[in-house]
């Protein structure tokens, strides 16, 4: 499948670019059973509205009936990635530091593989996320080949309900 989601990056790119927009994340996935195309799209400020999403729906839908990469049927989907939004570039993780995040990894670092915390900075080889365990603060060094997904989250830690 990830040769498919690069096809579509390469399709999509220049028309994002030329919205001004960013390419934030491209998926090729099955559910039940059903093809799914979702391309996440965000302006750099972040914020991006349904027209926007349309435009670049649109678009794409003509690149893709030109170009027909995708054997099986499916459906495109062209939205914003959402408060919780992926972490995958370079730039996303620079733009993350001081953020509440979380973080999953290939195999357990300190005894866990689920990490919700904020970023406190991030290197080519590793980042460090600050988490709480119970009352007390921790910091922990994951090195970037051993994560698996990461995103923006949200801390209800601090909220009253």
């Amino acid at each position: 499948m990830s040769q498919i989601t690069s096809i579509i990056e390469e399709l999509v790119t220049p028309i994002v670019e030329e919205l001004e927009l960013e390419l934030v994340d491209v998926e090729f996935i099955k559910e039940g059973r059903d093809w799914f195309l979702r391309v996440y799209v965000d302006t750099r400020a972040g914020g991006i509205d349904i027209l926007q999403c349309a435009q670049v729906s649109e678009r794409l839908s003509e690149k893709l009936d030109e170009n027909d990469p995708i054997e099986q049927n499916y459906y495109l989907e062209v939205s914003s990635p959402g408060a919780e939004r992926p972490l995958k570039k370079q730039e996303d993780f620079e733009n993350a530091i001081g953020k509440f995040i979380y973080v999953k990894t290939y195999e357990p670092i300190k005894d866990l593989k689920e990490f919700l915390g904020y970023l406190r900075a991030y290197t080519e080889t590793y980042l460090e996320i600050e988490i709480r365990i119970k009352t007390r603060k921790l910091t922990v060094q994951i090195d970037k080949e051993k994560i698996a997904q990461a995103r923006l989250a949200i801390d209800f830690s601090d909220k009253q309900i």
